[in-house]
């Protein structure tokens, strides 16, 4: 069975056993979280789309961990000024592992 879920202002199409990379989320590496924001579920002829989520459908994940991405280079300049600045982000994410999806 696939979802849709919605986590972080980005939408992942997941099944069971994906493991993905999200926003930040609050949570102890090795705890379980329940998605609730489903925007699809099902596979095949059988799937439901919410509008703008399904009633009842819910996704369950586990935290493996946190960390953070590689880092995001910004430069700006400007020409023949002298100006230029060199600054740098990394964003920090959330492991998750789908257990299942009910729904």
């Amino acid at each position: 069975m696939r979802a849709v879920i919605k986590t972080g202002g980005k939408q992942y199409r997941v099944s069971e056993g994906d493991v993905l990379k999200v926003e930040k989320l609050v949570g102890e590496p090795g705890s379980k979280i329940e998605l609730s924001e489903v925007l699809a579920v099902g596979e095949g002829e059988g799937i439901k789309i919410g509008t703008p989520t399904v009633a009842g459908a819910s996704v369950v994940a586990e935290i493996l961990g946190h960390d953070k991405d590689k880092k995001v280079i910004i430069y700006k300049k400007k020409r023949r000024k002298g100006y230029d600045k060199r600054t740098g982000h990394r964003q920090h994410f959330t492991s998750i592992k789908i257990q299942e999806i009910k729904g």
